[in-house]
């Protein structure tokens, strides 16, 4: 039976192998897929995109340019899918997923207040990167405004994903591959560097509001 680490390792050497030959159109569509509705981990693209930059055999920042564009493709499809049929939908079936409709109304009217820092953080945080387009959508948030900040948040990502497989590229010389469990612990490391980070942005951003609105 075949191990959830040997299955990612036989998904690092496929996309490796997929990468160097579809290029950097093929990091963009891998990237369109991972941030739209389909569970397809970012984490199994980049690095090895960087991975292949370190070896000479793929430029860095363009990969980096073509991670980050992908994103904003998947994320502005899950925006526009949210525009043209999320509401409707949601009013139809939300009983069924126990939202109701002043559920609903709070969660659009919270989006309007505060999508900016929720599209950015959002970004930011597995799981919830991949669909924090569909409220940004439903809440009719401004669509420059949601590339905006989806390409800050997404930008970030990018670059730390490029950078572990550029950083492990250089040691796969010497080791003579990728292993994906020091992918993931590279991974799992960034994650929790960057969250206190994250958590201190969003208090500054509540500090704020909150004075923002006793001097209104």
């Amino acid at each position: 039976m075949t191990t959830l680490a040997e299955w990612f390792a036989h998904a690092v050497e496929w996309l490796v192998n997929t990468i160097s030959v579809l290029g950097y159109p093929g990091i963009a569509v891998l990237m369109a897929l991972e941030s739209s509705f389909f569970p397809f981990p970012s984490e199994v693209v980049l690095p090895p995109a960087g991975y292949l930059a370190a070896q000479g055999r793929m430029d860095v920042w363009v990969a980096f340019l073509a991670g980050l564009t992908g994103s904003l493709i998947g994320a502005a499809f899950n925006y526009a899918l949210a525009v043209a049929l999320g509401r409707p939908l949601l009013h139809r079936y939300g009983r069924f997923l126990l939202l109701t409709e002043r559920s609903l109304d709070r969660s659009e009217a919270f989006f309007r207040r505060h999508g900016e820092i929720s599209t950015f953080v959002g970004r930011l945080i597995p799981v919830i990167r991949q669909y924090i387009s569909l409220p940004a959508g439903l809440a009719r948030m401004r669509f420059d405004l949601f590339a905006l900040y989806t390409a800050l948040g997404a930008g970030i990502w990018c670059a730390v994903l490029t950078g572990i497989g550029w950083f492990l590229g250089h040691q796969s010389q010497r080791l003579g591959e990728l292993s994906p469990e020091r992918v993931h612990r590279y991974v799992n490391l960034a994650f929790l560097i960057m969250a206190p980070l994250v958590a201190a942005l969003v208090a500054v951003y509540v500090v704020r509001y909150r004075r923002r609105r006793e001097q209104s």
